[in-house]
C-alpha cells in the first residue's frame, strides 16, 4: 500500500470518529542474532519484519498495530474506535509539523557483511574464551537496521534510518563449588566498524582472568563507607536511581521522589547529570523519538539543581511543559513511553589518584551486576562486578559479591569528588514493560554509601 493513500485514509477515518490527534509509525527492521555457548550454536537468525503502529487521541489513547501492511487500514480504524470509546479527559502536546529525512550512517554497513563472517566472529570469541578453569562461555551478537516512517494529523512526515549493533561475551570460572563470572559488552549506533575496533584477544583474556581472580577474592565488609564508583557503576547508579525517577510518567503518577522538586537543589553543586540521545555512535542514540519530536540533550540535574524532567507529548501537556524527545517504543507494535537514551554524569576535574588519596578507609567498586531501585521511596541496591578495599589512599584486597545501597538523594548530596575521565560505553537494554536500547556512564565518582555482601 502506498503511504500517500494511507495518509488520506487516516484523515478520512479521523473525521468519521472525531479523533483530535493521531500518529502512525510504519517500520521495517532487518535483524540478525547469533548466540554460541561452549562451542554450541544456540541461535542463528536473520529476518526482516514490516509493521504499522497507530495511536489515536480523543482525551485518551487508542492503540492498534499490525505485522502485515495489508491490514494497515484496519489498524488505523481500530485505534480510532478505541480512542473514541475511552472518553478520557487527558491532554496531549501538539506542535508545528516537521518534514524531515534523517539517517545515522555506518562507515561499513553490517548488511554487507555475510552471515558466515558474523558466525566466524562469535566462534572466534568463543575459542579465545577457552581456558583451564573456565567452565562456561557465552558469546552473543546482534544487529538491526531500522527504517521508520512517522506521520501525524498535524502534518509531520519523518523518515529515519538507524543501524544498531552489539557484541557481548562472558566467562564463568569454577573452583570447587565456587563459581564467579565476568563479562564485557560492546555496541553502538553505526556499522561493522564498531566490531572491527574491538580487540578480541585483549578483552577475552581480560574477562577470563577477572573471572578466575574473583575466585580468590575476599568477601566485603559491611557498613557505611567512602566509596569510589567506577564509570560503569556510576552510570548504572545515575540511570537506575535518578534517570527513572526523572521520567515524566513517574512524576505524573506520583511515583517519584523528584515530583515537585524542579528548581530545588538536590545534589552537590559539582553534579550535572545529562540524558542525551544526540551523542554520536552511542547505543541509545536516535534523531527523532517515536512521537515525532526532535531528540535533544536534557540536563536533568544542572550544578546540583533539579533542572528538567524527561517528557513525552502527554506528560509534557500534563505538566504545562514542552516534550524533549523521550517518547520511545520498543517497536511498531508497542506504544511510546517516557524513556531514557544515553544517561551520564558530566566530568569535573579530579584525577583518580587524587580521589584515591582522599579515602582513608573505603572501597573502590567496579562494574554492574544488577540490582533494584524504588524511585517512590528513593532507595536502591546495586551489585558490583568486583571491588577493592582502600586503606590510607592505597588499593588493597580484592573483594567480590559486593553491593552498594542507600537513599538516592543522600548519595547525591554526599558526593565528594567527580573525576575527569568520562566514559559512556556501557550499552544495554532498559526494561519498562518493553525494551529500548540505552547507554550510560560517567567518570569516577567518590561518595558515601552503605556497602554489604550479595546473597
Amino acid at each position: 500500500m502506498k503511504i500517500e493513500r494511507l495518509m488520506k485514509k487516516a484523515e478520512e477515518l479521523a473525521r468519521r470518529y472525531e479523533v483530535k490527534y493521531y500518529e502512525i509509525r510504519i517500520a521495517k527492521i532487518n535483524a540478525t542474532h547469533l548466540e554460541i555457548q561452549n562451542s554450541h550454536l544456540e541461535e542463528l537468525s536473520s529476518n526482516m519484519e514490516i509493521g504499522i503502529g497507530v495511536r489515536a487521541f480523543s482525551g485518551a489513547w487508542g492503540f492498534s498495530s499490525a505485522n502485515d501492511i495489508r491490514r494497515a487500514e484496519k489498524a488505523i480504524e481500530t485505534a480510532m474506535k478505541i480512542a473514541k470509546l475511552m472518553k478520557g479527559s487527558s491532554k496531549v502536546y501538539l506542535d508545528d509539523p516537521i518534514k524531515d529525512r534523517a539517517e545515522i550512517k555506518a562507515k561499513k554497513s553490517f548488511m554487507d557483511v555475510d552471515l558466515e563472517e558474523k558466525l566466524e566472529l562469535v566462534k572466534t570469541a568463543d575459542k579465545l574464551l577457552m581456558d583451564t578453569g573456565i567452565v562456561n562461555r557465552k558469546v552473543t551478537y546482534g544487529d538491526g537496521l531500522k527504517w521508520q516512517f512517522y506521520f501525524n494529523s498535524l502534518g509531520s512526515e519523518i523518515e529515519t534510518i538507524i543501524p544498531r549493533i552489539r557484541l557481548s561475551f562472558s566467562a564463568t570460572a569454577k573452583k570447587g563449588n565456587d563459581m564467579q563470572s565476568y563479562w564485557k559488552i560492546f555496541g553502538g549506533t553505526g556499522g561493522w566498524e564498531i566490531i572491527e575496533n574491538i580487540d578480541l584477544e585483549h578483552w577475552t583474556a581480560f574477562i577470563k582472568e577477572k573471572a578466575k581472580s574473583l575466585l580468590n577474592a575476599e568477601l566485603p565488609p559491611s557498613g557505611e563507607f567512602d566509596v569510589i564508583m567506577d564509570p560503569e557503576l556510576a552510570g548504572v547508579f545515575i540511570h537506575e536511581a535518578l534517570g527513572h525517577a526523572s521520567e515524566g510518567d513517574a512524576i505524573k503518577n506520583g511515583e517519584s521522589i523528584l515530583e515537585g522538586k524542579l528548581g530545588e537543589k538536590i545534589a552537590v553543586e559539582e553534579l550535572t547529570v545529562v540524558d542525551d540521545p544526540t551523542l554520536e555512535g552511542k547505543f541509545g542514540s536516535y534523531i527523532y523519538d517515536d512521537e515525532g519530536i526532535k531528540a535533544r540533550r536534557v540536563e536533568i540535574i544542572k550544578k546540583g539543581v533539579l533542572n528538567e524532567y524527561l517528557l513525552d507529548r502527554e506528560t509534557a501537556a500534563y505538566l504545562n511543559m514542552e516534550p524533549n524527545g523521550h517518547g520511545r517504543a520498543q517497536s511498531y507494535n508497542y506504544q511510546p513511553l517516557v524513556r531514557m537514551s544515553n544517561t551520564y554524569i558530566e566530568p569535573r576535574d579530579w584525577s583518580f589518584e587524587e580521589m584515591l588519596s582522599e579515602v582513608k578507609r573505603g572501597l573502590y567498586l567496579i562494574g554492574d551486576k544488577g540490582g533494584e531501585v524504588d524511585i517512590a521511596n528513593g532507595t536502591f541496591m546495586f551489585g558490583a562486578k568486583e571491588g577493592y578495599l582502600i586503606e590510607n589512599g592505597e588499593i588493597k584486597a580484592h573483594i567480590r559479591d559486593v553491593a552498594l545501597s542507600g537513599k538516592i538523594l543522600d548519595v547525591l548530596r554526599n558526593i565528594k569528588a567527580i573525576g575527569k575521565d568520562l566514559r559512556i560505553e556501557f550499552p544495554g537494554y532498559c526494561g519498562k514493560g518493553q525494551w529500548v536500547p540505552v547507554d550510560d556512564g560517567g567518570p569516577h565518582v567518590l561518595t558515601r554509601a552503605l556497602v554489604g555482601g550479595l546473597l
